[in-house]
């Protein structure tokens, strides 16, 4: 058996895109996969950017609110997901903190396996 850290303390600043927020990297496949946990501090950011391949965002812990284009903001909280595809572009901001998984794959289908949140 082993262990290994993705808090908080293990991962790294990131500032591109105006961001406020620390990324734990967890794992890069051989293929096009990336797997990290995000910790977005209380009025954290995750500037506005173009996805550059299929994104899952799953959220952990917290609360926050997420837009797409020129989109109002949408609140999201622990428990659910957003996906973003390819070139879209998006932005997170959070009030009072989130914890996120994020996976970044050409071939995520989401909606294969998980049930969307307006059912």
């Amino acid at each position: 058996m082993e262990f290994y850290r993705f808090d908080q303390e293990s991962g790294k600043q990131i500032t591109k895109f105006d961001s406020n927020f620390v990324m734990s990297r967890i794992i890069q496949t051989k293929g096009n996969a990336h797997i990290g946990c995000m910790h977005i501090p209380a009025n954290g950011v995750v500037g506005y950017h173009q996805a550059v391949s299929p994104q899952l965002m799953l959220i952990m812990s917290g609360e926050g609110r997420v837009r797409s284009g020129n989109n109002d903001y949408v609140e999201v909280k622990a428990g659910e997901a957003v996906f973003w595809e390819t070139g879209e572009w998006h932005e997170t901001k959070t009030s009072t903190g989130l914890t996120v998984i994020v996976i970044e794959n050409d071939e995520l289908t989401p909606s294969a396996y998980m049930t969307s949140r307006d059912s």
